[in-house]
Order: C-alpha cells, then structure tokens, then sequence
C-alpha cells in the first residue's frame, strides 16, 4: 500500500514575537508533560540564536516537573561556554532559570580542540535524544540553514541524508563563524515533534509552498526537513 502523504505544515502566523512564544511554550510543555506521564521523562532539544529567547523565557516560567526533563541543543557554536556566541551560555542564562532550573542539562561542547573530536563521545551520551526527543525547537537562518546545516558547508550531504543513523555531525560553516557541532538530519526526523520558530518578512516568504517549490532543483537544508519528515512539522512565524 502506497503511503498517504504528508500534508503541508502547519503554519502558525502571529502579531509579534511574544505571542509565537507564548503559544509554542504552552504546546511544547504539553508535549513534555504527556511524556512525563507516560514514561516518567521528558527530553527537549533547542536552538540558540536570537529567535528563541522569549520562548526560553515562558518556558522558564512553566510550572512542570522540570527535574524529570532533560535538555540539550540542536547544535553548538565551538566556543567556550562563557562566550557571548555559545549557544549554552543563551540556554542557561535564558531557560533553565525559574521553574526549568531543576531540567538536567547535557551540553554539545567539550573541551576537545574541533567538534569533531567529540562526535563519537557526545553521540553516544545523548543516543536517547538523538533517537527520538520528545520535542526539538528549530530556527532558520536567511540562508535557509538550520541546526547549522549550512548551505555548501563541507560534509553536508552526508548530514542531510535521511537514511543515515540519528548523530551528531561536525560542521564547518562556509561564511558563518566557528566550527559546529550539531544533529543530522536522520536526528531531527527522529524527534516526536519538531516545531520551527521563525521571525521576519523575509523568512517567512521562504517557507511558502510556492517559495519552497521554485527551489526544487536547488533546496536549501530546510527544504530536506520539510521534504523527508515522516510526523507532522509546525511552524511558528511573526514579522
């Protein structure tokens, strides 16, 4: 039997920033507390960038038992943790704060040299997240990279292969700072739910059906998101 195929995703247009976040934290503390009740843990996966941080905001503020959460990122700038770029320092500073401060917390960065160097180790720590997190928060960049899949970046159709095992890849941005280190695409797909969060005009004309259409002989990283996900895609846009 041919399957049936996935429709479009849903997308969910709002006034300003605010509210996208405050509906996606309702939702993603939904998603989180079914998980809870029926295995007793939850795990979530973010983004850093500047998208997320009213949603980190509202998370915080959420009454869960956040003690039986786990967190971790999508992917991780190659910085010390206390820089002004590390996606962590955002996370700690931003999320697990309030509420979310009893969430355990498994970081992408190491202190080997390159992010490739801690593939094999952090994939192996964070194999239950990389399988099927509950729940992974996505952004996108003008470029249409995300979870630092950048366009022409070096190894990236290894990583955008949806057939691959769920891991952590090395990135090496082509214009971009720093190295990465982040999840494949077979990760992303894995999760239960994944939502992508997105502010501005202009990104939001590139997730249109037509946008996405016109780009058929030549998709961006998002695109394979949208093209091999097997569960359904949420996206949370506001200028």
């Amino acid at each position: 039997m041919t399957p049936t195929p996935l429709r479009e995703p849903d997308l969910a247009t709002f006034e300003n920033p605010l509210q996208a976040a405050q509906t996606l934290a309702h939702e993603l503390v939904g998603i989180l507390a079914a998980a809870l009740q029926a295995r007793g843990a939850a795990t979530l996966a973010v983004s850093g960038g500047r998208s997320p941080k009213l949603l980190f905001d509202e998370l915080a503020r959420s009454r869960l038992d956040w003690s039986r959460v786990t967190v971790t990122l999508v992917d991780e700038r190659w910085v010390d943790p206390a820089s002004g770029d590390s996606n962590e320092r955002l996370v700690r500073e931003r999320l697990l704060t309030r509420h979310a401060a009893a969430a355990t917390f498994v970081p992408l960065k190491t202190r080997a040299d390159h992010p490739a160097e801690a593939v094999e180790e952090r994939s192996r720590t964070l194999r239950s997240l990389l399988t099927g997190a509950d729940a992974v928060v996505l952004g996108m960049g003008e470029d249409g990279h995300t979870a630092s899949l950048f366009p022409r970046a070096h190894g990236l159709a290894e990583a955008l292969d949806p057939a691959a095992a769920p891991a952590l890849v090395a990135i090496e941005p082509p214009v971009a700072p720093h190295a990465r280190l982040g999840m494949n695409l077979a990760a992303l797909l894995a999760a239960g739910h994944v939502a992508l969060l997105v502010q501005g005009t202009q990104k939001g004309a590139m997730l249109t059906a037509e946008a996405r259409a016109a780009r058929a002989g030549n998709p961006l990283p998002i695109d394979a998101l949208m093209l091999h996900r097997t569960r359904p895609l949420r996206m949370y846009w506001s200028p």
